[in-house]
């Protein structure tokens, strides 16, 4: 086995934008169309890759994958009763969907507290009291006899909402093997389109079929985390975090080096930080822009009932799920920044048959528009797990994503206020708007936009995620600490990397 010096020799990962790379400003925006060309890495097929992971990787995305899914699932849960709620509390619908914004606003909150609970104590009990929480919250929601009570239970519901998605993609993809990467986060950030797939089915078996109402999907939601709680109890904690913690403790204080961390990755990556919030506000501006206002611009601007807006909006998120899925495994092949360029041109070539279309062909518009923007998403969680210091990885990744929906939490808002510019001939009392010209015109700029931030930014393709490359732990930790640490791994025939047969196989590949 190579030895850590060894190891520090070899050639440093195959991305452009590698860490270790120290380079002018000039010179960056000078490479970046040159490093815009599709690495072409071997296509191999994806059923090999899914059997790259073990057991026990499979079972951390598995755990990744439901928790996300069921925390859709409990987020559509307002979203597919306001008429109910506006009932039951006497107020108009758009006072209820402000439960939905308090969600979108508190989610930041919730991203740093259990972020940086992630990052410094590990990923397995901040992920359990977000589900505990899940269930109290829910459980809250279905008991609520008044409106105040309604608001409070959806805010502190977006604190733990919002502390999920970071830790979720750090638990499936830390120790997954580099080669299968693409796949499994395009499979992960389709939990998220299959939670509303599984919110809208028992909505409709659930909501106003008993003598309680809205309640019963509400009070279902908070069983299914007690199962999800178990299941990662089972789990230990990651080998990437275990590796890091060894680090630390080496060095002799784990708070101390930990906050040694905190000021390199600060010190070093602030501007790394800033852009990929502004990345992600583009991305959440493009799937709330496309989404959000859609069901009301079919119904409303297209006379399609209620049964019909449901079909379409299941077909979109089969669309989504699949794009998400295809276009994450080609970003192993074609690169993460050339992946999302590429699928968000097509989807701007898709943007006038998805809100001119005014028959029910406008599923097949739809359902290629979604697997555009999911295929662009599809790309996310490893993307930014690979552009994040590895010492904050949770948080970085939950907390650019939860502040860029914060930016994005008024895209509905915006398409509607401008649509109502737009009215259209009424049908009876039913005041009627072009909402269509609106999205096509808002997702036209937002996709201009998401080319633009792709395109001058940087990219991680295959980076290591073991701490013998982390140079922001060499400087926090020292040079001795992370030695000693890696030395242990090859004496007990360790390595934090993932399996030989993943490595082989990338190899393979590149």
């Amino acid at each position: 086995m190579a030895s850590y010096d060894d190891k520090m020799r070899d050639e440093s990962p195959r991305s452009e934008d590698s860490p270790r790379q120290h380079m002018t400003v000039g010179r960056y925006f000078a490479t970046r169309f040159p490093t815009l060309k599709p690495p072409m890495n071997k296509a191999p097929n994806p059923f090999k890759l899914l059997a790259l992971l073990n057991f026990q990787q499979w079972m951390f995305f598995l755990v990744g994958f439901l928790g996300w899914s069921w925390d859709a699932f409990d987020f559509f849960t307002v979203s597919l009763t306001v008429a109910e709620l506006a009932k039951q509390f006497d107020k108009e619908n758009s006072q209820i969907t402000w439960g939905i914004t308090l969600v979108l606003m508190f989610r930041s909150v919730g991203s740093v507290i259990f972020g940086i609970a992630a990052d410094r104590y590990g990923r397995k009990w901040p992920f359990i009291i977000n589900n505990v929480l899940f269930i109290i919250l829910e459980l809250g929601t279905g008991f609520c006899n008044t409106y105040s009570q309604f608001l409070a239970c959806r805010a502190l519901f977006g604190i733990a909402m919002g502390g999920l998605y970071g830790n979720a993609a750090a638990t499936a993809l830390e120790d997954c093997p580099e080669a299968a990467r693409g796949l499994i986060s395009g499979m992960l950030q389709q939990g998220y389109a299959f939670g509303y797939l599984l919110a809208a089915a028992f909505a409709r078996g659930l909501v106003d079929t008993t003598s309680h109402g809205w309640r019963p999907l509400f009070w279902f939601g908070a069983g299914p985390p007690v199962l999800i709680i178990i299941f990662r109890l089972c789990l230990p904690e990651t080998a990437s975090y275990r590796e890091r913690k060894a680090v630390r403790e080496a060095n002799g204080s784990v708070t101390s080096t930990f906050l040694s961390e905190g000021r390199v990755a600060l010190k070093k990556h602030y501007i790394l930080l800033i852009y990929l919030v502004l990345l992600m506000a583009g991305f959440n501006f493009m799937s709330h822009g496309s989404q959000d206002l859609y069901p009301l611009m079919i119904q409303n601007q297209y006379n399609f009932s209620p049964d019909a807006v449901t079909v379409t909006q299941v077909v979109a998120n089969l669309g989504a799920m699949t794009g998400g899925t295809v276009v994450g495994y080609s970003s192993q092949i074609f690169g993460r920044r050339f992946s999302i360029i590429f699928i968000s041109v097509i989807g701007g070539a898709l943007l006038y048959p998805y809100t001119f279309v005014g028959t029910h062909k406008i599923m097949a518009a739809a359902f290629f528009e979604q697997f555009c923007v999911q295929g662009a998403w599809g790309v996310i969680p490893i993307h930014l797990m690979e552009l994040s210091p590895g010492s904050f990885r949770t948080f970085v990744v939950g907390t650019s994503y939860q502040l860029g929906n914060l930016v994005s939490s008024a895209s509905s808002t915006i398409e509607s206020t401008i649509g109502e510019r737009f009215p259209l001939p009424p049908k009876g009392k039913t005041k009627r708007y072009e909402y269509g010209k609106v999205i096509c015109i808002f997702m036209g700029c937002v996709f201009a936009y998401v080319i633009v931030l792709a395109f001058v930014g940087p990219e991680n393709l295959g980076r290591n995620f073991g701490v013998k490359d982390d140079e922001d732990m060499r400087d926090a930790a020292g040079e001795g600490a992370l030695r000693a640490v890696v030395h242990d791994e090859e004496r007990d025939g360790g390595s934090s990397d993932g399996d030989e047969k993943g490595k082989g196989a990338q190899r393979e590949m590149v």
